[in-house]
């Protein structure tokens, strides 16, 4: 069976399987066909700002409605929003248009349940075997039960209004000014207009999409001229989102740029001084930075491991009672407020922690020391079981001897990319930087 479902929904090069109208419009009928009960049932569907997501929006929407469903178009939206979304409006389903950080060529479809989460292993593997079929006509609805295509223009309102119910009463954004960076994304619209609403003065930057320029040098991945733009305007902080905004990285008033680890403990030890912070626990991946792991021992917080993608921190964070989690890479998740990753609504909790504290971001971003990182991703043309491999099995254990206790080392295939991500942390950059060098090139030459 072809393999569809990465560590975040399906992804490939727009226009080439799976990223086709011919799958999209597969995979709209196997959502319809596994969501929704007999008679007449509701999927939502959301999209970013990229050339291709009109095309893949259109095949999902006639997909869905020739199994007998309505599709609900709530335009482009942040994929946090559209997680709400599809909770709020009662919807079967909530589908994203969007290949989140990756350039405006790729595209992807992520699938939520109706209550706002992530699809399961299994339920993955259903869609899967479904869209394998092909031919599904069998299961298509008769002339007159075909669904409807209806637009949702209020579900971007109904977003901003919810994060108003999560901002405290007794803070205000007033007198701050917040630098941005909306990555030409889904967010341009929605992201600034949130935060003034809260009193702040907003400067925003990279907020005009015009289908080509989604994340190009620009937004989480690519902070440059959002650390200029918060040191030229005397910002308080600045706050980059993705494409599809569920990712945030922060910059500090001096342009200094925070990593998601750093922005999970920086509101895990609010939340912990408030008393919200169920058993102490804080849960991320096993990409996290050692320095998290250690100042979390500081601040007497347990620390969870989980795998990578924001899916199985969500699925930790259930199984463990967490209402904190993320990823290193920005992915934060407050599951007392909502179901996945939000850019906003974390940047919004890592303003509370600045107003509660008192004391500016630079000062925050001091509770973690975070050891020197270096992280190569290699092109490759197979995927065997990394310590299936003697030579690459050999070089990683003889980093890891060297580095002791005092770094580690981590070897993984991207779940959406034929790359093999080789991370090294050390004591000093030199180390990390050397031993990950030597890593990569062993992976390159074994696995090309």
């Amino acid at each position: 069976m072809t393999k569809l479902f990465g560590t975040d929904g399906i992804r490939g090069k727009a226009n080439r399987f799976p990223m086709d109208a011919d799958t999209a419009m597969t995979v709209g009928r196997a959502v319809a066909r596994l969501f929704f009960q007999p008679g007449r049932g509701r999927i939502l569907i959301g999209k970013d700002s990229r050339l291709s997501s009109d095309m893949l929006e259109s095949a999902l929407a006639a997909g869905i409605a020739s199994m007998g469903a309505d599709a609900l178009l709530a335009g482009m939206l942040p994929t946090p929003a559209i997680a709400f979304a599809a909770r709020a409006a009662g919807a079967d389903a909530g589908i994203v248009v969007s290949a989140s950080h990756n350039p405006y060529w790729d595209n992807g479809i992520k699938i939520f349940s109706g209550q706002g989460f992530k699809l399961t292993d299994a339920q993955e593997a259903d869609i899967e075997a479904l869209v394998q079929k092909q031919d599904l006509s069998e299961f298509l609805a008769p002339s007159e039960k075909i669904g409807r295509i209806y637009p949702l223009e209020s579900a971007g309102q109904e977003y901003l209004d919810f994060l108003s119910t999560v901002w405290p009463d007794n803070l205000s954004m007033r007198g701050m000014k917040i630098a941005m960076d909306t990555s030409n994304g889904a967010a341009s619209l929605l992201a600034p207009e949130a935060f003034t609403r809260f009193g702040a003065q907003v400067e925003v930057i990279h907020n005009q999409p015009d289908g080509f320029n989604i994340n190009d040098q620009c937004g989480s991945q690519h902070t440059a001229g959002l650390q200029k733009l918060t040191v030229k305007c005397g910002a308080d902080l600045g706050l980059a989102f993705d494409g599809d905004a569920d990712r945030l990285i922060a910059v500090d008033e001096t342009g200094k740029r925070l990593s998601g680890d750093q922005i999970l403990l920086i509101c895990a030890i609010m939340l912990k001084n408030l008393g919200k912070l169920q058993k102490d626990c804080l849960v991320t991946t096993v990409m996290s930075n050692l320095g998290l792991r250690l100042a979390c021992r500081k601040h007497g917080l347990r620390h969870h491991a989980s795998e990578v993608g924001d899916r199985h921190v969500v699925e930790d964070m259930q199984r463990l009672g967490a209402v904190i989690g993320g990823e290193e890479s920005g992915h934060i998740i407050f599951l007392d407020h909502h179901s996945t990753g939000d850019g906003i609504l974390a940047g919004m909790q890592l303003i509370a922690a600045m107003l509660r504290s008192g004391r500016p971001l630079s000062a925050l971003s001091r509770l973690m020391d975070v050891y020197p990182q270096k992280l190569v991703n290699v092109p490759v043309s197979r995927k065997p079981e990394i310590f299936s491999e003697p030579r690459i099995a050999a070089v990683i254990r003889e980093i890891e001897t060297g580095l002791g206790e005092n770094g580690r080392v981590l070897v993984r295939y991207s779940g959406t990319e034929n790359l093999c991500r080789v991370m090294v942390e050390a004591q000093s950059a030199e180390l990390a930087e050397t031993g990950c060098n030597r890593i990569a090139e062993v992976v390159r030459s074994v696995l090309n």
